[in-house]
């Protein structure tokens, strides 16, 4: 696993936008981003995340399509990256989460996204930052990815948390999203909206790992995080990560693939404490 990343708040980013090997990467609409982004942040689509491919369009797109990605932003491995978004984090997630994935070893979260950046008064601009494409040529490590191989086989083992964060009525299966409705068999419950401080601009909460821990989620598990199309688990890893737990994957299939599956065990009913 990537090393220790860090937690930025708009103060201490602000003070370092002047550093020449960070660079700050917005996962936003294109409109959000002509609307107004810190100054020198690029732009990657939500879309240039993921797969598109039914039934679980989540998944981790091709190597192809990440080297055209990254190269389209001038990626450089040795940079320091901040990551932001501007919805509490889900989105920002999930490139910290492809980060890890390509082995880049050094990122940041912008705590609160631009929506914090904003509120603390610092400056956006609808100017487009110019970079220079070149060529990049990625490779992948699968120690942050979790399969369907990596789950089933183990629902018994004592030592394995999947932490389900969608909505409580897709965990209990009264909201069907796929074929078929429900959770995977002893996952723990606890939605990605509950670590974001809807009165502080979608900051993540002060207290994450004790309301992690009221879950059964603490950092002594192999713990593995998923949604429908780990989009919302993106932040739900990336808090994990910022916390330190050392074993925490995301089953980037997430629901989408699970619940479309026939064979996969499903459970209904309400979330069990820990």
């Amino acid at each position: 696993m990537a090393t220790h990343p860090t937690l930025l708040s708009a103060e201490r980013l602000s003070s370092l936008l002047h550093t020449q090997e960070l660079q700050i990467i917005q996962v936003t609409t294109i409109e959000v981003y002509r609307a107004g982004h810190i100054p020198g942040a690029v732009l990657i689509l939500p879309e240039d995340l993921i797969c598109g491919i039914p039934p679980a369009p989540g998944r981790l797109p091709h190597v192809d399509k990440l080297n055209q990605v990254f190269g389209s932003i001038g990626y450089a491995p040795d940079t320091n990256i901040v990551v932001c978004d501007d919805e509490g984090g889900g989105w920002a997630g999930r490139l910290a989460w492809t980060l890890d994935v390509i082995g880049h070893q050094k990122w940041s979260y912008l705590n609160g996204g631009i929506r914090a950046w904003a509120a603390d008064g610092f400056p956006l601009v609808t100017t487009p930052t110019s970079v220079e494409p070149h060529q990049v040529n990625l490779s992948i490590s699968s120690a942050p990815i979790a399969e369907i191989e990596d789950i089933e086989p183990h629902l018994s083992d004592a030592d394995l948390v999947i932490w389900d964060c969608r909505s409580v009525d897709e965990y209990e299966g009264t909201r069907r999203s796929a074929t078929r409705a429900g959770h995977i068999p002893g996952a723990r419950h606890l939605d990605w909206l509950d670590l974001m401080d809807e009165k502080d601009h979608l900051k993540l909460i002060n207290n994450a790992e004790a309301l992690l821990k009221e879950h059964g989620i603490v950092r002594s598990k192999n713990i593995i995080t998923h949604c429908q199309t780990h989009h919302r688990s993106g932040l739900t890893y990336m808090a994990a990560r910022l916390l330190g737990f050392p074993r925490i994957r995301a089953y980037h299939g997430s629901w989408s693939e699970w619940g479309n599956q026939t064979d996969t065990p499903i459970e209904t009913g309400p979330p069990k404490r820990a």
